[in-house]
This record gives structure tokens, C-alpha cells and sequence, in this order.
């Protein structure tokens, strides 16, 4: 079993796309997304998917269109968030083979996902719904849904959230902003994945051979 923790690196640059992805991957984060509107962020997913793809779930997030899902599948990158609910999107991603999370924030869209064959659901903005929102959305899904909530969710909050009804977490600026360095990155992340274990504390024992499901 592996954390339900989606590292967001938006602004990461393929030179230092492995030592980041590295120092995630040590401290127990184990899927990772490059968005597309990064700075050439097919290079970066194919960096990671050389070094860590057999350690780690790497893909792109900010996937708009079919054509970026077979792009990213060319890099090499086996998971596809958006941040919208896209059909054209779903099919493409699970044509390829891939993992497919979009982006969803109400009911409607986290069905029109589920029906059009999404693994999960991204929750965004969370900060808007907040889990109250979710609680709400969640006593109508099928039971079971992967939910992610990504936009203001941290470590300080994820009782809240994980009370609510998510089973996941997307971290952007919590875990890296440009210009940070792998040392900070994994302050960071050593943080988040100690709050995420106090929440679940079977986890920290079962991530040997991550299942990426």
C-alpha cells in the first residue's frame, strides 16, 4: 500500500526534476505529477519515469486535451489529473492504459467523471467546498471512490478532510515551489507524510512494494 499522497510540482524543471522526485520518493511520497503548464515538463516526466518509474507512479497533471494524454503517455508518465471533468479526457487516459483523476467539484461532475470510467476524483478547489461540501457530495457517490482533495489541504487540516469523506491528498506549495531546494523539499515532505501517518498508522508499515491502485 502506498500513501494517497499526489505530489504536485508545478514549476519544476527538468534539471532537478530526479533530485526532487528523489528526496519525495525517500520520505515516503510515491506519486508524483508534473503539470503540463510547467516549464517543459514532458522532459521532467521522462526524467522521472527513467530513474523512478519502477518505485513510483509518475504522470502530468493540468491535462486539458486527448493529444497531451498521448504525450504524456510517450514520456512515459502512467498517471492523468486534470482540473476539470473533461469525457474526451477520461477515455483517452484509460485507452492509453493510464490512470485517470480529474478534476470535479460538483456532484454532477464527479458522476459525469465516474461514468465516463475516472479512477478517482480530484476534488478542486477544496478550499471552496471544504469538507463539509465533500461530506455532503460523498454520501451520494458509489461507495468506495478514491476522492482527492487538492487546494488548501495540508498537513494542519487532514483530519477535517479525511473525517469528510476524501481518501487522498493532492500537496502543491506545501511540498515545492520553484526555487526550492531538495533539502527543503524534504523537510517538507517528511512533515506532511508524518501528519498523513498519524492519521493512518498502518501505512508507515506497508509501503515496501507500493500498490499504485
Amino acid at each position: 500500500m502506498s500513501r494517497n499522497i499526489i505530489a504536485i510540482l508545478r514549476g519544476i524543471l527538468p534539471e532537478e526534476a530526479t533530485a526532487i522526485s528523489g528526496v519525495l520518493i525517500e520520505a515516503g511520497i510515491t506519486k508524483l505529477e508534473v503539470p503540463l503548464n510547467s516549464p517543459k515538463p514532458l522532459k521532467s516526466i521522462t526524467a522521472m519515469a527513467q530513474a523512478f518509474g519502477h518505485d513510483a507512479l509518475i504522470g502530468a497533471g493540468t491535462v486539458l486535451s486527448s493529444p497531451d494524454v498521448a504525450r504524456v503517455a510517450d514520456a512515459g508518465g502512467r498517471l492523468i489529473v486534470s482540473p476539470d471533468c473533461n469525457p474526451d479526457v477520461i477515455i483517452a487516459t484509460k485507452a492509453a492504459g493510464l490512470l485517470s483523476y480529474p478534476g470535479a467539484f460538483s456532484p454532477s461532475e464527479c458522476f459525469t467523471a465516474l461514468r465516463n470510467g475516472a479512477d478517482g476524483l480530484k476534488i478542486f478547489p477544496s478550499f471552496l467546498i471544504g469538507p463539509d461540501g465533500l461530506r455532503a457530495i460523498k454520501a451520494v457517490l458509489p461507495e468506495g471512490t478514491p476522492i482527492y482533495a487538492v487546494g488548501g489541504v495540508g498537513a494542519n487540516n487532514f483530519k477535517a478532510w479525511l473525517a469528510a469523506g476524501a481518501t487522498g491528498f493532492g500537496i502543491g506549495t506545501g511540498l515545492y515551489k520553484p526555487g526550492m531546494n531538495p533539502a527543503e523539499v524534504r523537510a517538507c515532505a517528511e512533515q506532511i507524510v508524518t501528519a498523513y501517518d498519524q492519521e493512518f498508522p498502518s501505512v508507515a508499515t506497508m509501503t515496501q512494494n507500493p500498490s499504485f491502485v
